[in-house]
């Protein structure tokens, strides 16, 4: 016990020296979660320290992610590749020690964290992962997919919404090795969590079909180790443990108060801190030998397991030679041979086709060969025509298929989907309608920090949706998802595009991928001498030129809006005038293209140049220049046919062909 004790008061401090040094973070959390992380970290979780992407490791999850040092301590104190001068330098440029975790630039952090409630919504991606895998690949005396999700969530995290949603989930699908601990401190920002949060919160997770436990004293060590062993017996149920805490433990001043939540105790109350802890005063930074001796096993330990685990694959390779060349495939992020080879080879011929439709053909197609190509959506799966036909639904028990119903959670499901793709040898997609991003965002937004392979398939991306009216047809939504950084939007013009967007997204590594699709028919584009394929994955290019002059005009669109444009081009040329129709399907790819091509496809010395797109105008004049026009909505939209509100909110040739006109008249 004293040497339990040595070890946990060594994270408390050292969490709350670094915290002072920094004169900024969070002591608190650290200090009053410390003893459950410990028996956690030592005495259950299975990492390797000198691997952190070894494939079968336990994932640890800190949702409540301002109680960053918590971990950052863990993984230095074990053997991570996290110097104690990296602590030193919290929250310091270009340390490795960041505010809150974050994913791919820390050694041993699974996710990023700090925005509430994701975390917890990652760790079910995470087990939810396992789970298909282990289905996948497991056979009888090889189980090379064998691990546990552990965590630490938050009042905060409980709060959240999108808590409800993952924990909803979880629990529907009884994914039993997804264990949380819950750091009930009783203690936010603002106070005391009475006044906001009276709810039976053990209750509520019951109610969720969560395996629930309760450990009233957080530094109850044999408590909190028999709750862990209850935890991991129960195979049926995703399990919370709730433990009583106290925020900032050990401060005789600030012990269970909101000012031990987010800011430095202060140097006379670290001194105090470590008087009631029995702790010495110098040297700062102290980790005691036996300490660290006693964290460090964990390399040796998971050097063991480690290598125990790649005898038992080596004798897996053997007995299922396929199944291993194929996980080998999916833990890489690589594509099959002749992946895309039964995409529908769409034409011309094929008349009001819409691109939501054309993405279900792709994706069946694309799904026959890519058999970790997994995805659902938030109920909305006949609409966004996001299911893969010949799999059955995964539910609990049958957790092989690859068709997830997500239900009425978009949140949820985008955070579900993050932690799909964190885990690791899989490729998640989600679909819902374009307005529900909005719905999505955090999520998304986090996706892209992290530069995590997710594809989302949004649909009824326009007011061509048509009599649901403007609750139901974004506006905003485009320009909103293009801010993103390290997103890439591709909102195609047909099918043709709309195959190029499943080709693209499933070849992109880093970072997240939306498909914009249309409910509304679209004609599919003839093409002549234009190759789509070069064509989109560079985000713009010459759908079509004067067949004798050099154009005097260019017509840009996306989506549903090049149709538009072709038509407006058609009488543009019976009025004399020399368009160029450029489709651009992604803004992203066209920024990035070497200044030669885009200045080959919009040409500076062409100056009358028309934008048209169903949303909002934002963005677009860096296309058009600010002499040009542009063809939007800056209003919302209502409830009509689609053909019906494209007329009166004056998305038509017509007006793309007056505007035009105009700034051929003002350049003359």
């Amino acid at each position: 016990m004293e040497l339990d004790n040595l070890c946990i008061n060594t994270i408390r401090i050292l969490s709350a020296e670094c915290v002072e040094k920094a004169k900024s973070g969070h002591p608190g959390m650290p200090m009053g979660a410390a003893p459950m992380a410990y028996v956690l970290w030592t005495r259950f979780m299975k990492h390797n320290p000198a691997n952190p992407k070894w494939p079968d490791r336990d994932r640890f999850v800190l949702s409540a992610g301002h109680g960053s040092m918590l971990l950052y301590s863990l993984l230095h104190l074990t053997g991570y590749d996290l110097p104690l001068e990296e602590l030193k330098n919290f929250r310091q440029w270009h340390s490795k020690t960041p505010g809150h975790p974050e994913y791919g630039h820390t050694p041993g952090v699974e996710t990023t964290t700090g925005p509430l409630g994701q975390g917890f919504s990652n760790g079910v991606g995470m087990a939810l992962a396992e789970q298909h895998l282990a289905s996948k690949f497991n056979r009888p005396g090889f189980e090379i997919v064998n691990h546990y999700t552990y965590g630490i969530v938050s009042d905060g995290d409980l709060m959240e919404g999108i808590s409800h949603e993952a924990a909803s989930l979880a629990g529907h699908l009884r994914l039993g090795k997804l264990i949380y601990f819950y750091d009930d401190n009783h203690v936010s920002i603002e106070g005391s969590t009475d006044l906001t949060f009276t709810e039976d919160r053990a209750a509520r997770f019951q109610a969720y079909g969560w395996h629930v436990q309760q450990v009233d004293d957080g530094n109850d060590l044999k408590a909190i180790e028999e709750a862990l062993s209850a935890a991991q017996k129960e195979t049926g149920r995703p399990s919370l443990i709730a433990v009583r805490t106290h925020i900032g433990f050990g401060s005789p001043n600030k012990q269970g108060k909101a000012s031990a939540h987010g800011e430095p105790l202060g140097e006379e109350e670290i001194k105090l801190t470590k008087k009631s802890l029995g702790w010495p005063m110098e040297p700062q930074f102290l980790v005691p030998e036996k300490a660290l001796d006693h964290f460090r096993k964990a390399v040796e330990k998971g050097k063991g397991k480690e290598v125990r685990w790649q005898e038992l694959f080596r004798s897996y390779e053997k007995a299922h030679p396929d199944l291993a060349k194929d996980w080998h495939r999916c833990m890489n992020g690589d594509l099959p041979e002749g992946w895309d080879k039964e995409i529908p080879p769409f034409s011309a011929d094929q008349k009001g086709l819409a691109t939501r439709a054309a993405s279900g053909a792709v994706l069946n197609a694309i799904a026959k060969r890519v058999h970790n190509l997994i995805g659902g959506s938030a109920d909305l799966a006949p609409s966004n025509q996001t299911l893969i036909k010949g799999e059955e639904d995964l539910q609990a028990g049958h957790y092989g298929e690859r068709n997830l119903r997500f239900g009425v959670r978009e949140h949820g499901m985008a955070g579900i989907l993050n932690g799909m793709a964190l885990h690791g040898g899989l490729i998640p997609y989600g679909g819902t309608f374009l307005i529900f991003s909005d719905y999505m965002r955090p999520s998304i937004r986090l996706a892209a920090l992290m530069n995590l392979k997710v594809i989302y398939v949004f649909t009824h991306d326009s007011i061509g949706l048509g009599e649901d009216g403007p609750t139901h047809q974004p506006i905003e939504q485009l320009a909103a998802l293009r801010a993103i950084p390290n997103m890439t939007v591709l909102r195609p013009c047909d099918a043709i595009e709309t195959a190029e967007a499943w080709r693209f997204a499933l070849r992109k590594k880093n970072g997240p991928v939306a498909i914009v699709l249309t409910r509304q028919g679209v004609p599919t584009l003839e093409r002549k001498g234009v190759s789509a394929s070069e064509g989109f994955s560079r985000g713009a290019y010459v759908l079509l030129d004067p067949k004798e002059d050099k154009p005097n005009v260019i017509l840009i669109a996306s989506g549903s809006e090049v149709p538009i444009a072709m038509e407006a081009a058609s009488r543009l040329q019976e009025k004399g005038a020399a368009p160029r129709v450029v489709s651009m399907p992604s803004w992203e790819l066209f920024n990035g293209q070497p200044e030669s091509y885009r200045s080959r496809i919009l040409p500076a010395e062409i100056r009358a140049r028309v934008a048209v797109e169903a949303g909002v105008p934002q963005g677009w004049h860096r296309y058009v220049g600010e002499k040009g026009e542009i063809v939007g909505l800056d209003h919302f939209g209502a409830s009509a046919p689609y053909k019906t509100l494209y007329e009166r909110f004056g998305l038509t040739a017509e007006r793309v062909v007056e505007k035009a006109l105009g700034l051929l008249d003002r350049r003359s």
